[in-house]
This record gives structure tokens, sequence and C-alpha cells, in this order.
């Protein structure tokens, strides 16, 4: 059975297909503007067979990309998308959040991901996107919280759109050196919101082993990660497709084959 997995983010778009388990090629693609027939094209692909196969989406990007999305899938042939939603208790993870829906499904499904790949070790997972997100599950699959700050592209465009004197000292003119110690004002923006980050997620995993008293796992994923990971001083491992991996983990324990199971074990206990 074909399981396409497809992680809708607030400026790039992941998939890959998952065949028998097994994780095929990961793609990434930049999709604003995009329509419902180049997410039938490129996305949803051709092959499906009608009443079998299923596409489970985390999707952070609003109703209207959604039903892009949804209608994509009917000019393909495809199975309805399956949007995944945060909520109290998943796939191993339950979240401490007051209201687990203000959770965004792509931090509740990247924590499913990496509690399942730490195997009962405590995980921090920093997500670096347009906003950089940090999340802390201990070993138990207890989601504590997180954190959310811009991601280093939104430092600088918010300094380049609401500094005039910095806008106007950063346009042209040479790169400088790529240290924190910048010598031209654009190389200082760029580099101050890369140390910026790296000096956060360096904090975040020192207040986590304060509480969990353990340093935990720390997993970097998003399209930002490969930038800031030099600059972290924690070891750290690079995962650039982590919420793949959690709806792969989501999807199996969602499964309709998981549904009847416990259905039948339930009427068993009634008999």
């Amino acid at each position: 059975m074909i399981l396409l997995l497809v992680d809708i983010g607030n400026t790039r778009v992941k998939w890959a297909r998952l065949v028998d388990g097994q994780m095929g090629k990961q793609h990434a693609a930049a999709s604003a503007g995009w329509d419902a027939r180049q997410y039938a094209r490129r996305v949803i692909g051709r092959g499906w067979r009608p009443g079998e196969g299923r596409i489970v989406v985390s999707s952070v990007a609003g109703n209207q990309i959604n039903q892009l999305l949804v209608a994509a899938a009917r000019q393909a042939g495809a199975p309805a998308p399956e949007f995944v939603a945060s909520e109290r208790s998943a796939a191993g993870v339950t979240t401490e959040y007051l209201d687990p829906w203000r959770l965004g499904v792509d931090r509740f499904v990247g924590a499913i991901g990496a509690h399942h790949l730490a195997s009962g070790q405590p995980v921090c997972v920093v997500n670096v996107g347009t906003a950089m997100t940090i999340d802390l599950v201990d070993g138990s699959g207890l989601h504590r919280g997180g954190a959310i700050v811009p991601g280093p592209a939104l430092m600088v465009d918010s300094l380049l759109t609401q500094t005039n004197g910095i806008r106007r000292r950063a346009s042209g003119g040479p790169n400088g050196v790529t240290s924190l110690f910048a010598r031209t004002t654009r190389t200082a923006i760029g580099q101050g919101a890369l140390y910026a980050a790296a000096a956060v997620i360096d904090r975040a995993i020192e207040e986590a082993r304060g509480q969990l008293g353990s340093t935990p796992l720390v997993l970097l994923t998003g399209g930002g990660s490969a930038v800031i990971r030099p600059l972290v001083r924690n070891t750290s491992v690079a995962l650039p497709d982590l919420v793949l991996h959690g709806l792969a983990v989501w999807a199996r324990q969602n499964s309709p084959d998981a549904d009847r199971r416990q259905t039948s074990r339930k009427r068993r206990k009634l008999d």
C-alpha cells in the first residue's frame, strides 16, 4: 500500500512516499502561488488505485492551501487527504499544553517522530523555519512545552523592513567576513540572526538539563537548520525531515487495520 506523507509549512512543502514501511526519496519545494494542478502533478503524483493508499498531512498553511491539496487529490484520483490535528495524546506522546489544539501540528508531529526515534531518551526538538520552535519531550513521551522565536530569515526581514537606517546601510556593498563581528551592516544582520538563534538553542538545552537532570538528545530539523548547527555549542543530530518521520509513526498507529484491531479487542472484552 502506498502512503504519501506531506508536510506543508509556511513557505515550503515536503513530501515522501512510504512503500512497504520504507521511506522513499524525500522532496521539498517552495510552494508559494501553487494551484491544485501543481499540487496534483508535483506532490500527489500518479499510480493511485481506487480504494488503496493513504495521504497523511501535517499542515500549518491554513484552510485555503489545505483545500487546494484536497482538490489536487481528487484530480489525481487519489484518496482524500487525512489532516493530522494536535490532540492531548497520540502515537506515544502526551502534551502538557493547556489547550492542545493551540500546539502547532508540525510541532506535535515532530515530537511524535522525535520520541519514536529517541527510543526512550528525552529529546529536544528544534525546527528552524520561518519561525524557530523548540520543544522538550521527556523519556516517557510527555511533551513539556516549548518556545517560539522568529527564524533567522524573519529576524533579518524585520530589520530590513522596520528600520530605515539599517535597511539603507545594508543595501549593496560587500558581504564582509562570516563571523559574529562582521565588517558590513549586511553581514552583521545575517550573522547576528544566526548567532541569536544558536544562542537560544543552547540556552534551551541548559534549561532542559535543569528540568530533566540529564542532557536531552538534540534533534535539529527544518530548512534553516543546516546553517545554524555549526554555531550550536551542544552536540546535536541533524534530521531535516523529522515531521515526515512523525507522520509515518502517526499513520501506523492510526491505520484502518489498527482501528479494526482495537474494535475487535473491545468486542472480545464485552463477550
